[in-house]
């Protein structure tokens, strides 16, 4: 079993990202909308990872995706922005967004989410962390 990081933006700072590389190989990272200012350059607005053979789109804000899914060949797309965490399918595409792993925000649980591939389909999990 690989396990790699997926980070959705809202890094805040980029030293995260060498913490979440600690845990697991980041394989995508995207700039979320906290992250401003030139040292974030590094960080894409949107990021397309291929694992296992499967196309995911990785982005911040889904209110920017304004594509088909399903049409483009993505078995999934990962995004955060809302920190509320959620899984949907749409014709066949799953939806993720797995909340936000870091300070509580609003009511909201700390959770990260976890996407498994198994026989060529993309199935997505919240994980409720303690705080």
């Amino acid at each position: 079993m690989n396990i790699d990081s997926i980070c959705r933006g809202d890094v805040g700072q980029l030293s995260i990202l060498d913490t979440l590389r600690g845990i697991a190989p980041v394989v995508a990272a995207v700039r979320g909308n906290i992250d401003r200012g030139y040292e974030f350059d590094v960080l894409p607005e949107r990021a397309t990872v291929k694992i296992d053979g499967l196309r995911i789109c990785v982005l911040h804000d889904l209110a920017q995706f304004d594509e088909d899914a399903a049409a483009e060949g993505y078995s999934a797309v990962i995004t955060g922005h809302s920190h509320v965490p959620k899984i949907e399918t749409r014709h066949g595409v799953l939806f993720l967004n797995p909340g936000s792993a870091g300070p509580r925000r609003f009511k909201l649980p700390i959770a990260l989410g976890r996407l498994t591939i198994e026989s060529g389909r993309a199935r997505g999990e919240i994980v409720t962390l303690a705080p």
